[in-house]
């Protein structure tokens, strides 16, 4: 029987770097959170490719480049959208409630 998926905090969304990436750790995994024109979005910090810090990337609207080797991935699904990624990046369904980001797992 599969586990129910629950919402954690984690990060109060006045500490997001307005426009931009920002790094969280949630029990040992590592996020990140990005504030973006249409809201805020969650994915692993990790790329899928070469497990660079996605955080450390260019980042420009909705779409994050990969620090290590330029692919990019849409912030709202993960898709890929550039190559060499191939792979959707792991995304989180992410909201904001009573001042918090808040994610799915």
């Amino acid at each position: 029987m599969a586990r129910e998926k629950t919402w954690h905090n984690i990060i109060a969304v006045d500490l997001l770097e307005a426009g931009w990436v920002t790094r969280v750790d949630l029990g040992g995994r590592k996020l990140a959170v990005y504030d973006t024109p249409s809201g805020v979005y969650t994915s692993s910090a990790l790329c899928n490719h070469g497990g660079a810090d996605m955080c450390d990337g260019y980042f420009d609207g909705h779409v994050i480049e990969c620090p290590l080797h330029q692919g990019a991935f849409d912030v709202r699904d993960g898709k890929p959208v550039s190559p060499p990624a191939t792979r959707p990046m792991m995304t989180f369904e992410t909201r904001i409630k009573e001042g918090m980001v808040q994610i799915k797992t």
